[in-house]
């Protein structure tokens, strides 16, 4: 009975690094995604209080209408605030600018050190009249 005694552990090398590759590809799958669907909800959420802000018009009547600024912040910052988010707020004449940011912590990709990613997204929303 012939026993090979040269080739053992050969294999356990090729295993560990296959093993990290595929660690890795699957961190990036799925932080990558998690990172990606955190950048369309924020862009959800600043288009939507743009909107929110955007209906804060004063002089509807005269036919000069334009936003009240004041209203038109709080009501995009009350939206933001009901939905957990930050961000920032700018108000123009007829223009209402909305940026959210968002933090989005990571799963595999803390084994390599990243263990957060931020996002933000930016949306604008202007009054119009038909």
């Amino acid at each position: 009975m012939a026993t090979w005694r040269g080739d053992r552990g050969s294999v356990t090398g090729f295993v560990v690094i296959i093993t990290l590759i595929v660690l890795s590809c699957g961190g990036l799958a799925v932080d990558g995604a998690r990172v990606v669907a955190a950048k369309v909800s924020a862009a959800d959420h600043a288009e939507n209080a743009a909107r929110a802000g955007a209906q804060e018009i004063v002089s509807l009547r005269g036919g000069n209408w334009s936003l009240d600024p004041g209203r038109a912040s709080n009501t995009a910052y009350a939206y933001l605030a009901s939905h957990g988010l930050s961000g920032t707020v700018t108000v123009s004449v007829n223009r209402i600018t909305v940026t959210v940011r968002s933090t989005v912590s990571t799963t595999l990709l803390r084994l390599v050190g990243v263990s957060s990613k931020t996002v933000s997204a930016t949306r604008s929303s202007e009054p119009i009249s038909q």
